[in-house]
């Protein structure tokens, strides 16, 4: 059956989930290699319209499930602002390309491509490498809005749990569930405007991995859980609340870390101190490490505990 190309598949806001894989399958992606693959999404993801409610980065792939967003609705401003983060300030944003820009930062293969070349030539020059990283051709089945996005992210979000690498999803450093729990998220990364998750008496996090626990609980006709049924049982008796004591230990890194880490008066004390030392010209506001009440930091940090 011939490939159906990408551009047939017309909608507005399409969700997709975005597969790609190494050449040959080979288990090329270690640790420093997914964080840098980690970092370039992110990056790309503030130049280009796209919303990313969750992902994974496997050794031998990665995963994306993304919301293209229509860059009509970009204003000339915004659309300078992103011209700025992709080339820097140094160059001048070309007023008669815009429309250029808007089809390029709302088209998925052009993000995929970004994604994928950019973190080739980085792989290669660190490896003494030539050739292709990647698989010629990456699958981006359309999601629908609702129970079937919800679906496909615990889908992603359960790949290191079915992998057996770790036994909680959120203990996998590379994964969206795992970046939200070392309270990463600050930035807006991660996409949490999801309807199906909104509960007045839930946060976002205890509601989806309350969805991500019941999913991966569910046996199947073989009788396999891809979440052991007693860590499953334990979630549900706490209600998928987290304790402090283990937030403490997803979120640890700030303190071994951050600059000053204490009451919001006592940060900004360290700071107004450190001010001339760090060079910085604007304000930095402390930050709030979510789930320790009444604890703020003064750099925000986006990776893992140690």
């Amino acid at each position: 059956m011939p490939r159906i190309p990408r551009h047939l598949i017309k909608g507005d806001n399409r969700c997709y989930h975005v597969l790609s894989r190494t050449a040959g399958q080979q288990f090329l992606l270690g640790e420093a290699e997914k964080e840098f693959l980690l970092q370039r999404i992110r990056f790309l993801s503030t130049v280009y319209c796209v919303r990313i409610f969750t992902f994974a980065i496997l050794s031998n792939h990665f995963h994306l499930l993304i919301q293209m967003e229509d860059a009509r609705e970009c204003s000339e401003e915004e659309l300078q602002t992103r011209f700025r983060r992709y080339y820097g300030s140094k160059r001048t944003f070309p007023k008669e390309r815009a429309e250029h820009y808007r089809a390029k930062w709302s088209d998925l293969s052009e993000f995929v491509k970004e994604i994928k070349q950019g973190f080739s030539r980085w792989y290669n020059r660190q490896n003494n490498r030539q050739g292709t990283f990647w698989s010629e051709r990456f699958r981006s089945p359309v999601v629908e809005n609702g129970e079937a996005l919800l679906a496909c992210m615990a889908y992603i979000d359960l790949n290191a749990v079915r992998a057996h690498l770790v036994d909680r999803p959120e203990d996998y450093r590379f994964c969206g569930l795992g970046y939200h729990m070392r309270g990463a998220n600050g930035d807006g990364f991660l996409c949490t405007d999801i309807a199906e998750l909104t509960d007045p008496e839930l946060s976002y996090l205890v509601a989806y991995r309350r969805y991500v626990y019941e999913v991966g609980s569910v046996a199947s006709p073989a009788g396999k859980r891809s979440i052991p049924q007693a860590i499953s049982e334990a979630e549900t008796q706490n209600a998928y609340c987290l304790s402090r004591a283990r937030l403490f230990r997803y979120r640890s890194r700030h303190f071994t870390e951050g600059v000053a880490l204490g009451s919001r008066e006592f940060v900004r004390g360290v700071y107004a101190n450190l001010r001339t030392f760090l060079k910085t010209r604007a304000d930095r506001d402390p930050v709030r490490i979510q789930g320790l009440e009444g604890l703020y930091s003064l750099k925000r940090l986006r990776d893992e505990a140690h």
